[in-house]
């Protein structure tokens, strides 16, 4: 039997979250994920649309990411934009869209509810330009770049906490913490000892299964996610999330780590995006300042150029499968692509291409598959031929950038 979600008085039989019309400006962390597989705050774009509507969600991504994801359901449905992070003030104007029609924030398409049939993004966009238009009044919170993860990421973990309907409860944790505030939310299974967990400035959520270390320092908003470690006397900033399975020291400021990625030394984190199955070799360290203190600029694929961030502070972006080796110096604005492989002395380029050895060579295809498969046993997890493809068409696709 079809099941049916009623909002207000529209029955909506299917959702999908599509990547939006510039996708390739959120390169290189989209390189090898849908939009809706982004982590900012505490879930990803794809949970809090699970969590806000119970309600199944299905996901429409870039033509060679398609095997990854089951295909969507054909017949009337609503085409959420996942750039757009959720709102009430807006999903109400979602749920009340006539059948056939386009909603809008300005040029940014925010949903399409239609009865055709649409299996590429390109037929989404096709169609959404044929529909008539209905404007929404209320503003919107939207992730166009890389560097607008770390921007709203601190919204977003308070946000999170109201979506997942947390109520605070730190005085599970023991007696050797020092608590500031009551916003601290614990999961099942946490370790915490001997920390400083400071929540007058936001909360703390600490995942299932995950440690804090004897002598960590945290600042909210900070989400830990699940079997995820702070080491030893680490100092974590506000508006930081640190997404399940990594291990992390030493500094960090603002910044969302995506998951299965490591940070385990001393060195400073700050105004930065890391992808999945990353390493941070011991003391790499990333300036987020210039010093003349002026607005940062960043690499951005489809301009194949630096464009300004409109930031003072911008400091990491980093691909899945990338890696830095010890005391890496990365400079402002810094994008290094997927599986780029970070040293030699000195600051290195802003922009170091997907699958770079090095500064002058290419890490080669099955090399590049050796290195991830090893990363990955170490966490139980197996490279598919599915993700076997994606990265052999990352690889061709950013060959012109390695010339």
């Amino acid at each position: 039997m079809l099941r049916l979600f009623y909002f207000y008085n529209m029955p909506i039989q299917h959702l999908v979250l599509f990547d939006g019309f510039h996708r390739n400006n959120l390169l290189p962390i989209v390189a090898t994920r849908a939009v809706a597989d982004i982590r900012i705050g505490i879930l990803t774009i794809r949970e809090k649309w699970e969590c806000l509507l119970s309600l199944p969600v299905h996901i429409l991504t870039d033509d060679y990411l398609r095997a990854k994801y089951a295909q969507p359901p054909v017949g009337h449905t609503t085409f959420i934009n996942a750039t757009v992070l959720p709102q009430q003030d807006w999903l109400d104007a979602v749920m009340d869209m006539p059948a056939d029609s386009v909603l809008k924030s300005g040029d940014t398409v925010v949903a399409v509810n239609t009865t055709a049939v649409i299996k590429t993004l390109a037929q989404l966009q096709d169609i959404a330009a044929q529909l008539p238009v209905v404007m929404l009044k209320a503003d919107s919170r939207q992730i166009n770049y890389p560097w607008d993860i770390f921007r709203l990421n601190g919204v977003e973990i308070k946000q999170d906490i109201r979506r997942m309907k947390l109520t605070p409860n730190g005085e599970v944790l023991s007696a050797t913490n020092q608590l500031l505030g009551t916003e601290i939310y614990v999961a099942d299974g946490v370790q915490c000892e001997c920390a400083v967990l400071n929540a007058q400035h936001g909360p703390i959520y600490l995942g299932k299964d995950s440690e804090v270390m004897e002598g960590c320092t945290v600042r909210g908003p900070f989400a830990l996610g699940e079997h995820s470690s702070l080491k030893m006397q680490a100092k974590i900033y506000g508006d930081t999330t640190i997404g399940p399975h990594c291990k992390v020291g030493g500094e960090v400021s603002n910044s969302v780590i995506i998951g299965y990625s490591n940070k385990g030394h001393d060195g400073f984190l700050g105004n930065a995006v890391v992808g999945e199955w990353c390493n941070l070799g011991a003391d790499t360290n990333n300036s987020n300042l210039k010093n003349n203190y002026g607005k940062i600029k960043a690499w951005n694929y489809p301009a194949k150029d630096y464009i300004n961030t409109n930031l003072q502070f911008c400091g990491l972006i980093m691909g899945d499968f990338a890696k830095s080796s010890i005391n890496t110096m990365f400079n402002t604005g810094t994008v290094v692509g997927v599986a780029a492989n970070v040293f030699e002395g000195g600051f290195p380029p802003k922009f170091i291409p997907d699958f770079s050895w090095g500064l002058n060579e290419t890490f080669q295809l099955e090399k590049a598959f050796e290195v991830a498969e090893r990363m990955m046993e170490r966490r139980g997890v197996l490279l598919s031929d599915i993700d076997r493809g994606v990265l052999h068409h990352i690889f061709t696709e950013t060959e012109i950038f390695r010339k």
